[in-house]
């Protein structure tokens, strides 16, 4: 009697199994129709105003290969596409020892050949000389090798910052901006930046595109966070952990994120302009000396007064690479009905046996332990914070 009931279930057994392989099968294929579909649609598309202005910023540190390849060129068709008297170009370029410096000195030619106004900054301080540099009141801290060391992060912003300035110089002018356009050395098209600026109808406070070094992986991990705040679940897709980000996602709609950067972004110049401007920065050196980090590029979202009334979006059609080979990688589509099927399940199956308990716990006791030694300390980006300290060196930043 044993053997005939263990006998019985080995058929329900396996029509389950074979029900949620059909499924899974179904579902993944229903996925890749559907993006498919508006991967594929008409690629027509709504043009900004021709009279929208748009102030284009940018820092470089040893890009030469992509500025000569891609990158240059690419800023030029879109100043042409613009018109040179609705765009204005700040780059700064801090300390490379490749020809960065004369690959931007080709742009700045064709730039003024064109009339474009612009401010192109070629530092010849090195890694070294900011680490070597007397320790200043702001943005060293005592790392765990025994040194007083310049902090990553408080330096990019700053650097970030530099490119800013004659955002306030062209206001005194009478020069106003539409938005701000903030380009990572990544191969993009204008008709990216299109679509970037489209995201949601044109209402946010920021739209991003999604980047790529190795495909299918995406890059940026450091200033994505979820629609809850969270740090993304997998590299490949569909990333998230959040329902309403991988809902937005699988169906190719601006995706809802608390924050993101990830190759290029578009935002609103107003905030930027305020009697209050917005500006990048790192969190305070007391907070990072217990062994914590944050973005300039997550930061900037949490202190934008417009993120809570637009919302910061990433735009999945809007997808740029660090190489050629990495944008052609993900063009026209970077999605197979198997990797989509593939892709659902990872996903659940991480969402199922992972959380973000114990990370959070870490950073939260941190975070606890810094306000408790002195009154009204605050950070309002403590979703962007990670259990980590970078600090500048000669050849890069490292982890300490």
């Amino acid at each position: 009697m044993a053997s005939l009931r263990r006998s019985r279930r080995r058929p329900f057994s396996l029509q389950a199994l074979l029900c949620v392989i059909f499924w899974a099968i179904l579902d993944g294929f229903h996925q890749y129709v559907s993006h498919h579909r508006i991967s594929t649609a008409a690629t027509v598309r709504p043009r900004p105003l021709q009279s929208e202005r748009i102030f284009i910023t940018s820092i470089h540190w040893n890009n030469e290969a992509i500025l000569r390849s891609h990158w240059n060129d690419a800023v030029i068709r879109l100043v042409q596409h613009w018109g040179p008297n609705n765009v204005f170009v700040s780059v700064y370029e801090s300390g490379s020892w490749d020809d960065s410096k004369g690959a931007l000195r080709e742009l700045d030619f064709e730039l003024d050949r064109l009339g474009v106004r612009r401010n192109i900054t070629l530092s010849t301080t090195t890694h070294r000389d900011e680490i070597t540099a007397v320790p200043s009141s702001e943005g060293w801290i005592d790392t765990p090798r025994g040194k007083t060391e310049l902090r990553r992060i408080p330096y990019l912003a700053r650097l970030r910052n530099l490119t800013l300035r004659p955002l306030e110089d062209l206001r005194r002018q009478g020069i106003l901006f539409d938005k701000v356009l903030f380009l990572g050395d990544v191969v993009f098209t204008v008709d990216d930046v299109i679509d970037l600026l489209n995201t949601n109808d044109g209402e946010y406070a920021a739209a991003c595109s999604l980047d790529f070094m190795r495909p299918p992986a995406f890059y940026d991990t450091f200033a994505l966070r979820d629609s809850e705040g969270d740090a993304h679940l997998m590299q490949t897709w569909p990333y998230f952990r959040s329902a309403r980000s991988r809902n937005a996602l699988r169906s190719m709609s601006p995706v809802p994120v608390k924050s993101c950067w990830n190759g290029i972004v578009a935002m609103p110049a107003e905030p930027f302009l305020s009697s209050s401007p917005l500006r990048f920065r790192g969190i305070p050196d007391s907070l990072a000396q217990f062994h914590l980090e944050a973005s300039e590029c997550c930061l900037i979202h949490a202190d934008n007064p417009l993120s809570r009334i637009h919302g910061v979006y990433l735009n999945p059609r809007v997808r740029v690479g660090y190489t050629g080979a990495a944008y052609a990688a993900v063009h026209p589509s970077w999605l197979s009905p198997q990797f989509m099927v593939l892709g659902i399940w990872k996903n659940r199956l991480r969402r199922w046996v992972s959380t973000t308990f114990f990370q959070d716990f870490v950073v939260n006791r941190r975070v606890a332990l810094w306000k408790g030694r002195s009154q009204n300390r605050h950070e309002v980006g403590e979703f962007c914070l990670i259990n980590e300290m970078q600090v500048l060196i000669s050849n890069g930043w490292a982890h300490v």
